[in-house]
């Protein structure tokens, strides 16, 4: 009787464990530091952080109620590596700048920090 408890316990034990820092990861890879205007480490994302990734891509619809910034806001190498001006709107998140077209609201451009 002791026996079947025990062996019962341990395939309990075997069946539940599973290692705590199991992720399952994705084939997105992301930069993770840039020097000189290149990136010089990719980490590939989980599954969870690409899924988080590929909300705010390119058609992304923000609406007329997202608290955008000017383009005074955001960094001056930025505004004038890319020729960002008064007329979009813009989302400063996530280590990305989103340039939104004012009038559907939608993301036309992504455009990573430096």
């Amino acid at each position: 009787m002791t026996r079947a408890l025990l062996a019962l316990g341990a395939a309990a034990i075997v069946l539940t464990a599973t290692p705590a820092d199991a992720r399952h990861y994705s084939n997105v890879a992301k930069c993770a530091k840039w020097r000189n205007d290149q990136c010089v480490q990719w980490n590939v994302l989980t599954r969870r952080q690409a899924r988080r990734e590929a909300e705010f891509r390119v058609g992304y619809d923000f609406g007329p109620r997202y608290s955008y910034v000017d383009a005074n806001a955001l960094p001056h190498p930025l505004v004038t590596e890319y020729h960002l001006g008064t007329n979009f709107r813009y989302v400063d998140r996530d280590g990305y700048v989103y340039v939104v077209n004012p009038s559907t609201y939608r993301v036309v451009r992504v455009l990573p920090m430096p």
